[in-house]
Parts: C-alpha cells; sequence; structure tokens
C-alpha cells in the first residue's frame, strides 16, 4: 500500500483535503508531529468532513520515530519538493513507497531530507513558486497509483459505480 506522509502540517485545511482523498483512493496517511493544530480543529473536520474516520491514518510523536517506523517496515521514503532531483513524470514509484510531503511555511527539515531515498518536483511554468501541498500531494499520489497499478478496483470503482468523493 502506498502512503502519504504529512510533514508538521501547519494548515488544517489543507491536512483535512489530503486525508480525505487518501480514504476515497485507499490510500494509508503517516502524520509526523508536531502539528500546528489539534485534530478536533473546527477547519481541519470540516475539510475532511465524514471521510476521516474511514481513513488509516498513524501519528507518529516525531521525524525520528517515523523515521525508525518507515525503515523498520521497509518503505522507500519519496520527498516531494519543489526542488527535488526528478521530474514527477520521469520519477518510477515502487508498491510500498511513502510520499512525504512539507510544511506549508517551511517544507521539511535538514534531517528529512537527508533521510529520503529520492526526491520528486512537479514541473511548473517559470516565475511561479509553488502549488498548494494538497494539490501537489494529490498530482503525485495520483501518478504513484497509476504506475503501481493502485487505484481502487477494476476501473478506479469500488464496483463498478462510479463515486464522487
Amino acid at each position: 500500500m502506498l502512503r502519504l506522509a504529512l510533514f508538521q502540517p501547519d494548515i488544517p485545511q489543507n491536512a483535512g483535503t489530503m486525508i480525505r482523498m487518501a480514504a476515497c483512493l485507499g490510500l494509508a496517511v503517516d502524520i509526523v508531529e508536531p502539528a500546528a493544530f489539534d485534530v478536533s480543529d473546527r477547519h481541519f473536520r470540516r475539510s475532511g468532513m465524514d471521510y476521516l474516520e474511514r481513513a488509516t491514518v498513524r501519528r507518529h510523536d516525531s521525524f525520528s520515530a517515523f523515521d525508525r517506523w518507515r525503515r523498520a517496515a521497509g518503505h522507500r521514503l519519496v520527498l516531494a519538493e519543489t526542488d527535488g532531483a526528478v521530474a514527477l513524470p520521469g520519477f518510477a514509484f515502487r508498491p510500498g513507497d511513502i510520499v512525504l510531503v512539507g510544511r506549508e511555511s517551511a517544507g521539511v527539515t535538514q534531517q528529512a531530507r537527508a533521510a529520503a531515498e529520492a526526491s520528486l518536483h512537479i514541473p511548473m511554468r517559470a516565475g511561479l513558486r509553488s502549488l498548494n501541498v494538497a494539490l501537489a500531494a494529490a498530482m503525485v499520489m495520483g501518478e504513484a497509483l497509476r504506475q503501481t497499478g493502485g487505484f481502487p478496483g477494476r476501473d478506479g470503482t469500488e464496483d463498478g459505480h462510479v463515486q464522487a468523493c
């Protein structure tokens, strides 16, 4: 199973949106603490809607704890960042990869950057800084699911009916 890791998220609406996406697509989510908000935050709950309870979420007290856990579990860490080494269309995902996205305000720490086995970026027009982290996560995870054959169901649906998420 592919996983999406949120590094010390600081905007509750983005975190809720990414967890909702993960629930819809059958992705697991790792939250690397500290987050800048409590899970009872109304913005977080509103953007995640009732999908938060349907998501597979694991919280980690620190990046060190997360990194020990993922190494022991044999997961490759792929960092998605604005200056990643490989452009998304040229990156080869593997089943079990964890895609790490950084804090909206500051990205990831040097410790997290050094721990990643790979890094990627989404090609963009010159002169533009970055995409919203939730949008970037959706693009990256969509490509990862496409490459690994991980979309839910035979044709992207669970039971042959299109489900809106």
